[in-house]
């Protein structure tokens, strides 16, 4: 099993001049202690469950471009974009970009978008859910098709694009990883076994609830025939260390890991400690690799 890294928080000591040289620690130290990856959220005010909307918050792909200059292995990605945010040619354009500059390590995380107060705050419309997921699956057929190297139209119902041109094109072979954030039954994980090649669950739902949306996944694979083992299933949760223990995180691996689980995100809040970073390179990390 990897070990992911998102980080949700940018509200740290020394204030907005500190931001840049904290960020850069906790990246690079989540790099020397074996993370996988590391992931930033891609909204524009803070979310409500994390913390005041006033609270700082970086723009994901500028971030992600920092982080691919100070970094050298980790995988990066956004967890996960809302496909409201950006126009399709210009996301995909981005995220080639960022894989392009890191070497091959870019992701595309991908959502259907929720967080209706930044889209008003900021004036980018918001349609409603249905709508949405229409727009997330063109996204998705459009990001086939820029990356598939075939320059010609897309016509969709809310897109149309007389050209699909990416050069440079990415240097992940065949391209970058597409992962879809969501466990929605109906909608999102037949996305997933369409189009994607990861999926990103909550690690919340326990391994029964897991195992659940496991299943549905796997039926959506069958109908598609697709090869379920091919999606790489990833989980995002918290790890607090102080209430939590190094052993308690393993053991939430280890569970992780029985139902099929390849890729365990969690986020820290005090990650820029540092220290909580280290502990999972020495203890959490090793544990882990086996599983």
């Amino acid at each position: 099993m990897r070990i992911g890294l998102q980080i949700p928080i940018f509200t740290w000591p020394g204030g907005a001049e500190g931001i840049a040289s904290r960020l850069r620690e906790i990246a690079q130290a989540a790099e020397a202690a074996g993370f996988a990856s590391v992931w930033v959220m891609d909204h524009l005010f803070q979310i409500p469950m994390v913390g005041p909307a006033e609270q700082e918050m970086l723009e994901g792909y500028a971030a992600l471009s920092y982080l691919a200059g100070v970094t050298r292995r980790v995988k990066l990605g956004t967890m996960v974009t809302g496909v409201t945010y950006r126009h399709p040619g210009v996301l995909l354009k981005t995220v080639t970009t960022l894989d392009v500059l890191s070497a091959g390590r870019a992701y595309l995380g991908i959502g259907a978008a929720w967080f209706e107060r930044e889209h008003r705050g900021l004036g980018i419309p918001f349609p409603p859910l249905a709508e949405r997921f229409e727009r997330l699956e063109e996204t998705l057929r459009i990001a086939l098709q820029m990356w598939s190297g075939k320059v010609a139209p897309f016509a969709g119902r809310h897109y149309q694009l007389a050209e699909t041109l990416c050069v440079p094109a990415p240097v992940s072979r065949p391209r970058p990883k597409i992962l879809i954030g969501g466990g929605g039954e109906k909608k999102t994980l037949r996305l997933v076994a369409r189009y994607a090649d990861a999926c990103n669950l909550f690690a919340f739902l326990g391994a029964d609830g897991l195992g659940r949306k496991l299943d549905v996944l796997r039926r959506h694979c069958d109908a598609e025939k697709r090869d379920f083992r091919s999606i790489e299933k990833t989980t995002l949760g918290t790890a607090a260390l102080g209430r939590q223990t190094a052993a308690d995180l393993v053991k939430t691996c280890r569970e992780l890991a029985s139902i099929g689980i390849d890729q365990a995100i969690f986020n820290l809040p005090n990650a820029h400690e540092i220290t909580p970073l280290e502990t999972f390179g020495k203890e959490i990390i090793p544990a882990a690799e086996p599983l």
